[in-house]
């Protein structure tokens, strides 16, 4: 009840206007399912976004996908055509609990590449497109689940024809999603350095980021933007909110004026920034929106205030957990860190208070060691692994203190 009231609260105008809470729609118009030996491409258009998970079952090779509060309704999806290809029956229903399903069976091992919703500003329609690639039968299976670790809580035959019923095992573990989000975008090219925007780099970055962590196996990945699109800040938060992300990860390289700022500095929430730079960073994101016309003065009440206080003690601890993490697992890997690894400030970006959320700053273009490293592509692979190594021990670190709070 307290994160359905935040959500609420948070979201503002924007969101309730959506109408997220009421059921969405599968739009004929812009979904399809298309095939060939080696890519399969499903998107599916919404009306509205809606939080969703992807899973490869194996045994036979599957792909299931659920979404929360989803009306189907007459989506073809092209899957006549798509079963001239990998793709076989495809079957569409709903969970006793409120997710909706589709389940595509697939002849050939195909690995899931990217999956990412993307929601748009000015309709608040929602896109989910999901790329597979046909991999050898040995990586499918590293990374594919059994249907004995899958809780389908729902009628075999939606699952697989010929599968017997499987009770409920109770403990399914969901991989958690994180959503990246590339800074600036559009009208908003960041900072600029020889020709090189920031903006560019950041994006080219989340997406070699988000391979590393879709081919590990660990985690589900989105991404706030995937094209030199502009998303305001509360905008990236909704976007992640509606993926059901589970953290958000927030990309930047800027620059400061003064030019002495040098190395990865992970930065969190704060109300008060912890030193000059970070007050200079903060007011340079949020200017984005106001160059967009994005109208960052709404106030919360005393009502909203204090439900948000509530939900960030238990986030905050979490957020600080999952820096230290991210810094633990750059150190391993000798990447340069800035003198203050983690620091904080009041980024817009990071207010989401249902999830941790972190900024980090790859770097600053106005160091030049820093911009050439940033160009580097061998520099890029090992600050991503680094990156991929601290989410994982935070996401067993964090396992671990839930199970100890439940106990």
């Amino acid at each position: 009840m307290l994160a359905a009231m935040l959500a609420m609260v948070w979201s503002g105008p924007g969101l309730a206007q959506s109408g997220l809470g009421v059921q969405a729609r599968v739009l004929e118009e812009g979904s399809a399912l298309t095939a060939s030996r080696d890519a399969i491409t499903l998107r599916l258009a919404l009306s509205q976004p809606v939080p969703f998970r992807v899973r490869m079952l194996a045994n036979p090779p599957r792909l299931v996908v659920d979404a929360n509060t989803l009306d189907w309704g007459a989506a073809g999806l092209g899957a006549d055509r798509a079963r001239q290809g990998p793709v076989g029956a495809v079957r569409m229903g709903h969970l006793p609990d409120g997710w909706a399903r589709m389940v595509v069976d697939l002849t050939a091992p195909f690995a899931l590449r990217r999956s990412e919703q993307r929601v748009s500003e000015e309709t608040g329609r929602a896109v989910i497109h999901l790329d597979l690639q046909r991999v050898a039968l040995e990586e499918f299976e590293r990374l594919a689940q059994s249907e004995a670790e899958f809780a389908s809580r729902t009628s075999p035959a939606l699952l697989h024809p010929d599968a017997p019923a499987l009770p409920p095992t109770g403990n399914a573990e969901r991989k958690p999603l994180v959503m990246l989000d590339p800074g600036h975008g559009g009208i908003d090219p960041g900072a600029e350095r020889g020709g090189v925007r920031e903006a560019d780099l950041v994006l080219d970055f989340a997406r070699e980021l988000r391979e590393v962590l879709l081919r590990r196996g660990v985690f589900e990945v989105g991404m706030t933007r995937n094209a030199d699109d502009f998303v305001s800040l509360d905008g990236r938060i909704r976007a992640a909110r509606a993926a059901g992300a589970d953290l958000l990860l927030s990309l930047h390289a800027d620059a400061l004026p003064e030019g002495i700022a040098t190395g990865t500095v992970v930065y969190l929430l704060g109300d008060e920034a912890s030193d000059d730079s970070a007050a200079y960073l903060a007011e340079r994101h949020d200017r984005a929106d106001l160059l967009a016309g994005v109208d960052l003065s709404r106030n919360t009440d005393e009502i909203a205030r204090v439900l948000m206080s509530v939900a960030w003690q238990d986030t905050a601890p979490r957020a600080r957990a999952l820096a230290d993490a991210l810094v633990a697992g750059m150190g391993a890997a000798d990447i340069r860190l800035h003198r203050r690894p983690v620091q904080s400030g009041a980024f817009t970006v990071l207010r989401a208070v249902d999830m941790p959320s972190a900024l980090i700053e790859l770097g600053f273009m106005s160091s030049p060691r820093d911009l050439a490293n940033l160009q580097d592509s061998t520099w890029r692979q090992r600050m991503a692994e680094s990156i991929a190594d601290g989410l994982e021990i935070w996401h067993r670190e964090d396992l671990a203190q839930q199970a100890l709070r439940r106990h």
